[in-house]
């Protein structure tokens, strides 16, 4: 792409563990280095064979969804998400949560501190069927906010990124 690539990696990984395979003609070793450090997963340079093109990104996504999926307890600070035992404790006690709740709270604990675009959570939670109907979500996300952060008008642990999706981060996430 146009500009930076350094600098359009960095951005990309500051909002998204998303696997990212650099395919370049620069050789020079700087470059590989630059990029892997700046976050890609993998430095491919041309020539290339197509197979061997798949084969990486296969291997990137691999790795991607062994590292990304969250499972069993989560402790986020003063909120406690069990995925097992589907259960949400808060610093007063047991959470209550009705199943649609759950599964939204679920989606992003899976994928804890990643951003969630309303379409995902929309196609996993309510089905593809009900994609562009984002005042569900919406709604869910309101009384989700109401349970299970301290002040919901300043929420500290589902937060909204603007114009992205939405973020479940612990205590000790950047920026919570």
């Amino acid at each position: 792409p146009d500009g930076d690539g350094i600098a359009i990696i960095r951005r990309v990984r500051a909002w998204s563990p998303m696997p990212i395979v650099v395919l370049s003609a620069r050789t020079q070793e700087e470059q590989k280095v630059a990029a892997l450090d700046a976050g890609a997963d993998d430095y491919v340079t041309k020539p290339f064979s197509a197979r061997e093109l798949l084969a990486r990104v296969r291997a990137a996504l691999r790795r991607n969804v062994r590292g990304s999926e969250q499972t069993g307890a989560l402790n986020l600070g003063s909120l406690q998400i069990d995925l097992e035992k589907r259960e949400a404790r808060g610093a007063a006690g047991e959470i209550h949560l009705t199943p649609l709740e759950y599964r939204v709270i679920e989606c992003l604990a899976r994928h804890l501190g990643a951003i969630i675009t309303q379409a995902q959570l929309i196609r996993e939670v309510w089905g593809p069927e009900r994609l562009g109907d984002s005042r569900g979500l919406r709604v869910c996300i309101m009384n989700l906010r109401g349970k299970i952060e301290p002040d919901p008008r300043k929420p500290r642990y589902l937060v909204t990124e603007a114009g992205l999706g939405y973020r479940l981060r612990s205590d000790d996430s950047p920026g919570g």
